[in-house]
């Protein structure tokens, strides 16, 4: 196993969350468009993983905007 395969691997075990919703819209991104995603994006997107499951879902649901333009242009892509 190459050191890029794990490290996608492993990204995706970190998408798991406890809401099956979540779940499928990371599982989703990461099939589509995260291999096309430049270093900054790559590094918000991390950064978001780190948010609670209830925050991710009302800025994935625009009920609530992140104060980090980095995320909001992550989010967008999303």
């Amino acid at each position: 196993m190459t050191a890029e395969s794990e490290a996608l691997r492993r990204l995706r075990w970190r998408c798991r969350r406890g809401l099956l919703e979540l779940d499928l819209v990371f599982q989703r991104f990461l099939d589509r468009q995260y291999a096309s995603l430049n270093a900054d994006d790559r590094a918000a997107f991390h950064r978001l993983l780190e948010l609670q499951d209830n925050t991710l879902l009302a800025y994935l649901h625009g009920n609530e905007i992140p104060t980090d333009s980095d995320l909001i242009q992550i989010i967008k892509k999303m």
